[in-house]
């Protein structure tokens, strides 16, 4: 295992927990597990993509400690949090005999995470859950917090619980096989930390964004200040009734733009979504009067620099009825889309909106005018 092994804490009381981060932690996942969850077995939820190339040295690993495990796999995609697949992997740890006592594994991305944390949360009435991260978009963000949840057709996320997990151990070596468009992906969620309030973390990316795509130091400080960020807000606000909220910048546009894209992985990803929704709640903050142009415009040329999209005509040419439906997005159908976000309350559109870099704020009650003339420019612009 590499020396530099980085424990960041999560403070939630009698339910708090480490996320170990660090280089050949597969290896050691068993002995880790074993400390904190002695004479467990485990039913390890994993894809198509991930299981194959890793799941070996976890399972060594788990059976050099004596922990007993299942392996279930699913397959890759965003389509996986649905109904069906949380029905499949509900049965499927059922059907191993796990008891409440013993732990679900969530192994690996935000997809993975997701589906998994609410198996856990919802078999035998919630059985403990460890999270092991294996996309950047994980490590930084879905695997921290306890959030869970699968998909509706009437939006993302919709239907879910929160369960915070007994460990998170993310190993910082499987972001080697991780598909470039993947790391882009989840690079955008750690330039959102920097957005949100951490203006001199956003200007140290300005900097070392090649550093952090190359691998090594740059990379696990990257990694590390965004848990950091996530779970000083989550300790503050664990079921996201004040300022965890903030952690969802660019998300309600992000969301919407994917579910008009039925979530199709090919037409668009998560991180994708989000950084064009970063842009549009920076560039809407500055129609309100809320933020200086330059400011959006720095947002725009980092994600741009790091191959990420700003506009959803950016995403590529891909010749499929998800892309279609993108390229006809009207304003009323997104207006639509947004309503059923999870932060609408009592019909009231919620948007994180801000003032400048790492200036972020929750907005309230935003006028439904302002939100249809924003979206009216910027889905009918050019550039």
């Amino acid at each position: 295992m590499s020396a530099d092994l980085t424990t960041v804490p999560v403070t939630l009381g009698d339910r708090s927990y480490d996320i170990l981060i660090g280089g050949g932690l597969l290896q050691r996942a068993g002995t880790e597990i074993a400390a904190r969850l002695p004479g467990i077995r485990v039913a390890i939820i994993t894809d198509g993509n991930v299981g194959p190339l890793h799941a070996p040295v976890l399972e060594a690993s788990l059976a050099a400690s004596g922990i007993g495990f299942t392996r279930i796999t699913l397959p890759a995609g965003e389509k996986t949090k649905s109904y069906g697949h949380f029905a499949e992997a509900c049965d499927a740890v059922i059907a191993a005999k796990l008891e409440r006592r013993d732990a679900v594994i969530a192994f690996g991305g935000g997809v993975i995470g997701d589906l998994a944390g609410f198996v856990a949360a919802s078999v035998r009435r919630g059985m403990a859950f460890i999270q092991m991260p294996t996309s950047l978009l994980a490590q930084v963000d879905s695997s921290v917090g306890g959030k869970t949840g699968i998909n509706s057709a009437h939006g993302k996320n919709l239907i879910g619980a929160f369960w915070q997990p007994k460990l998170v151990i993310a190993d910082t070596d499987t972001l080697e096989t991780l598909a470039p468009r993947e790391f882009r992906a989840g690079y955008a969620e750690v330039v959102k930390y920097g957005l949100i309030d951490r203006p001199d973390f956003f200007s140290w990316l300005e900097e070392n964004r090649a550093a952090v795509f190359a691998d090594g130091a740059a990379r696990a400080r990257a990694i590390a200040e965004s848990c950091r960020a996530k779970a000083e807000v989550v300790a503050r606000d664990e079921h996201e009734t004040g300022d965890r909220a903030l952690l969802n910048l660019g998300h309600t546009f992000g969301h919407a733009i994917e579910a008009a894209a039925s979530y199709d992985g090919e037409a668009i990803v998560h991180g994708e979504g989000v950084a064009i929704g970063m842009s549009m709640a920076h560039h809407f903050s500055v129609e309100l009067g809320l933020c200086a142009p330059t400011d959006a415009a720095r947002v725009d040329a980092h994600l741009r620099a790091a191959g990420l999209p700003v506009r959803i005509a950016e995403l590529g040419g891909h010749n499929s009825a998800a892309a279609r439906a993108l390229a006809e997005l009207t304003p009323r159908r997104m207006l639509d889309l947004m309503a059923q976000d999870k932060k609408v309350v009592r019909g009231a559109l919620t948007f994180i909106l801000t003032r400048g870099i790492g200036q972020s704020f929750i907005a309230r009650d935003v006028p439904v005018d302002a939100v249809s003339a924003f979206l009216d420019k910027r889905l009918n612009a050019a550039a």
